[in-house]
């Protein structure tokens, strides 16, 4: 979170519509013309829900040459893919990040009975057995060896 800096004059006008304004911005006439930046936000808001990027609540305000984004990202990746259509446009040079990321599931525990091997938790788990690496690797450190599991010991069943 915070400001990340982009080249104000480079990159595309993405804001189809709203394409004279961001010359405008580029020009150095956008700044204190509220009407003009509302539209650019609403713009770039556009642009992101078009290109199915993933945002609850998304709000881009844009004022002189920063956007200001708001709302919760499904995914880290759909949190930077905004940041670089807002930042990537022409007469944009900061974008204010304010941007969370929904926090993945919490793992759930499973307690290892006897006769469990790590693919046949990963089969009732996720319905393939193939999968007991996920659930290896989550449980590293305290498992070396994918073979050495013990009845009692709990381990950690991340989502996938």
């Amino acid at each position: 979170m915070g400001l990340i800096d982009f080249v104000k004059n480079a990159g595309e006008s993405l804001l189809g519509r709203a394409s004279e304004l961001a010359s405008d911005i580029t020009g150095g006439v956008f700044g204190g013309n509220a009407e003009a930046e509302a539209q650019v936000g609403a713009a770039l808001t556009d642009t992101v829900t078009n290109l199915g990027i993933s945002v609850q609540n998304l709000s881009i305000a844009v004022k002189d040459d920063v956007a200001t984004i708001g709302g919760v990202a499904a995914s880290h990746a759909d949190r930077e893919k905004v940041i670089l259509v807002a930042g990537n446009t022409k007469g944009i040079a900061q974008v204010n990040d304010q941007l969370t990321v929904r926090a993945p599931d919490p793992a759930r525990y499973y307690t290892v009975a006897s006769g469990d091997s790590l693919s046949k938790i990963a089969k009732a788990e996720y319905g393939d057995p193939m999968k007991y690496p996920v659930i290896f690797d989550a449980n590293r450190p305290m498992l070396s060896d994918p073979n050495k599991i013990y009845p009692g010991q709990v381990l950690r069943i991340p989502k996938l």
